[in-house]
């Protein structure tokens, strides 16, 4: 048995007036997901447990398997483990977001999506300037799928910066950022080491030439997400194969990593809507002939949500749908036997244009036995299935093991 997981990250969404109480995804039109779900079946899977700030970093955990609660302990150490960095006991990382500030408001929180060079030299200059005042008890170091993502590694021996409160900030868009900044003990240090990167970023030529480009600034840099390392159990241990995962988002891939997953590196990925949608597809595929799992994880519907633009988050959609869904299609009928699981983390809402807990579709479809499912893949139509996960980390269990009977 073959299995393959899609995830269409911040596919989910709230009703929209605009569409006449449709949400995107009902709107849309997904031919080879609506195929899929009437051979298949449908529900609604809450990977959000209570308590938690929904983001990828829950919903994927949650999706991949891993309980939240017993697993995470921040978005900052995932991250690390796709740079190869190995935190010590008394290290602690960082997300380090380059945001783009308008007067008192946090404008961009991607900084206009800067490019991985620009946001190399940022930084570079940051971690000379830091290395200048004494001791390197801070690095910072670029992302590799995005510019705008990046990670922070610092000494934290009295793990006192496990408490501070920060904040996301494509929550705090268009809003007043200092309103957002860290709070709780040890919550100065980060303050004042974002307000020193905003004097630093001020007047560098990374920022002028933008400037002249007609390009939004890095203004700063934002500190979240933080956690120390974590250990979970491998897929190998919990299912007896190896997989594999396909991804632009480092997050992603520092789940597989600590899963025991391989990472496939396809060319072309960007984590944004110009990425390598059939690409992704292709490598999946390719990994099937030697593995027996893969996971296919697609950015775009969550960035169209997050600047709040429906008609572009529809149209990821519908390009996820024709070029990744629609390739695996004609490709995966070389295996005699598969299934696939169409899945979202988390709503990503145009409306509030940040996410959102709420429940979520997936669809499930095996090969060796077709069911009669809804016709359309919505929201709505995985609802009146009556099929609710309400602790989404058991999905995938459900996923694999009705495989082996």
């Amino acid at each position: 048995m073959k299995y393959i997981v899609v995830i269409l990250d911040g596919m989910g969404d709230e009703p929209v007036g605009s569409l006449g109480g449709q949400t995107p995804l009902e709107a849309a039109a997904t031919p080879e997901m609506d195929y899929y779900s009437s051979h298949g079946m449908a529900g609604l899977s809450c990977n959000i447990p209570k308590g938690f700030t929904p983001g990828t970093d829950i919903g994927c955990m949650s999706i991949f398997g891993y309980d939240p609660a017993v697993y995470f302990t921040g978005r900052g150490p995932l991250e690390a483990a796709e740079h190869g960095i190995k935190l010590e006991a008394n290290e602690i990382a960082f997300r380090c977001n380059l945001v783009t500030l308008e007067g008192d408001l946090l404008e961009d929180f991607s900084a206009d999506h800067i490019s991985l060079g620009e946001a190399r030299n940022l930084l570079e200059s940051l971690n000379e300037k830091l290395t200048a005042k004494g001791p390197a008890k801070i690095c910072f170091y670029p992302g590799h799928g995005t510019g705008y993502r990046n990670l922070m590694v610092c000494q934290d021996p009295a793990h006192d910066m496990d408490r501070i409160v920060c904040t996301p900030p494509h929550d705090v868009m268009g809003q007043a950022y200092q309103n957002f900044f860290p709070k709780g003990p040890e919550a100065k240090f980060l303050i004042d080491l974002m307000e020193e990167s905003r004097e630093l970023f001020k007047n560098h030529p990374v920022n002028k030439k933008r400037l002249l480009d007609g390009k939004g600034q890095a203004s700063m840099i934002w500190c979240w997400g933080q956690g120390h390392s974590p250990a979970f159990p491998s897929y190998f241990k919990r299912y007896g194969f190896h997989g594999a995962v396909i991804t632009a988002v480092d997050l992603v891939k520092g789940i597989a990593i600590h899963a025991g997953l391989d990472v496939i590196r396809v060319p072309g990925v960007t984590g944004y809507f110009d990425t390598n949608y059939i690409g992704k597809a292709e490598y999946a595929v390719n990994a099937l002939r030697s593995r027996d799992f893969v996971i296919v994880h697609i950015e775009s519907p969550d960035e169209a949500g997050h600047i709040g633009n429906l008609k572009l988050k529809i149209k990821a959609i519908e390009d996820v749908d024709r070029l990744v869904i629609g390739t695996l299609r004609k490709s995966l009928s070389e295996f005699k036997d598969y299934r696939l699981m169409i899945v979202s983390d988390h709503q990503t809402c145009v409306e509030s244009r940040t996410h959102a807990a709420g429940p979520v579709p997936f669809l499930i479809y095996d090969r060796r036995k077709e069911q009669k499912g809804p016709k359309k893949f919505s929201e709505k139509t995985a609802g009146l299935s009556g099929r609710f996960i309400e602790k989404g980390y058991e999905l995938m269990d459900a996923f694999i093991k009705e495989g082996t009977k």
